[in-house]
């Protein structure tokens, strides 16, 4: 049982650092432009693509890495500057719409290229030999590539708050978020810092992409949408606008998954003789394994009790302060 705990423990910090890096991107731009950028998922099945052609053709992971990421961030700041950049100050509504479209051009595109190089629609991911198999601790069993999410998810995250807070670049960002117009006054260089912003997001996005796509093993063009809805939805919880809001809501996220997953079916999985019958029969009775199929269900009563509470997000504040 005490491993059970363990290894639901770690699942819980690989799905929560996945869902951080990808609300973090999504929260930098938001607290800049007041984007929510809902083809951010799109970029993470870029990379995905672009790691699985690397490697399939041979790469080795650490020439398929600084591939992706840098197909990544060029596709994000190609989408800042043709898509975004010229209806910037626009009614929210249109800068909603055009993320939309932006998606949905990614997607066929995506699409269209992989028919016209002859793959079909869903194609297996290689799943690197780093990133492969299960390490052992005892008795405790944990994918390798859980471990290498929490750890990619830990050092990343630290050193995006180093930047923010250390760099004078970073230290712009964080004034823009404040009042952007204010920040362009001052002399900072709006159009670099949001597109700096853009960079970053995009680079967290492809290494969400490439674990997401060895956890996953199979990869197309519309994976991008549930993990941008559950950034968006780790985001909201956090606290929209807050790099500090996106990452606790990504780990409380990943959390209340891993947990709903965890009790499903408790009642039949808890070894001979360490409940009581009558334990047993009410567990199996209120916490089914059919539980597990309603975890999205939970997850979105979750999120609208958060909001009944703190409409703002745990972090969040409820003026245009919530900045970086």
């Amino acid at each position: 049982m005490i491993e059970y705990v363990v290894q639901q423990v770690v699942n819980a910090l690989a799905a929560g650092s996945l869902y951080a890096l990808m609300a973090v991107g999504l929260a930098m731009v938001f607290g800049i432009l007041r984007l929510i950028n809902f083809a951010h998922g799109d970029l993470m099945m870029i990379a995905a693509y672009v790691a699985a052609f690397g490697l399939g053709a041979g790469l080795a992971l650490e020439l398929t890495i600084p591939l992706m990421v840098g197909g990544t961030v060029l596709v994000g700041l190609l989408m800042e500057r043709v898509a975004y950049r010229p209806i910037r100050g626009a009614p929210d509504v249109a800068t909603l719409l055009s993320s939309f479209a932006v998606g949905q051009i990614l997607q066929n595109g995506t699409l269209l290229t992989t028919r016209l190089a002859g793959q079909p629609t869903l194609i297996a991911f290689p799943a690197p030999a780093g990133l492969g198999g299960v390490a052992a601790v005892g008795p405790i069993t944990v994918p390798l590539v859980n471990i290498v999410s929490f750890v990619a998810g830990i050092v990343l995250l630290g050193m995006l708050t180093v930047f923010v807070t250390r760099t004078n670049l970073g230290l712009s960002m964080r004034a823009a978020a404040e009042d952007l117009s204010a920040a362009q006054l001052m002399g900072i260089k709006v159009n670099r810092v949001v597109a700096t912003a853009f960079a970053i997001g995009s680079a967290l996005a492809a290494t969400a992409g490439l674990l997401f796509a060895v956890q996953a093993g199979q990869i197309n063009p519309y994976i991008g949408f549930t993990p941008v809805l559950k950034a968006f939805i780790a985001a909201v919880i956090g606290g929209f606008g807050s790099i500090a809001g996106a990452v606790l809501g990504g780990y409380i996220l990943g959390a209340l998954e891993v947990f709903v997953t965890a009790v499903a079916g408790i009642g039949d999985i808890l070894p001979p003789g360490s409940v009581s019958p009558e334990v047993r029969a009410f567990l199996q009775q209120w916490l089914p394994s059919a539980l597990a199929s309603y975890r999205d269900a939970i997850v979105f009563l979750f999120l609208i009790l958060v909001l009944l509470v703190r409409p703002q997000g745990i972090l969040g504040q409820r003026d245009r302060g919530d900045s970086l």
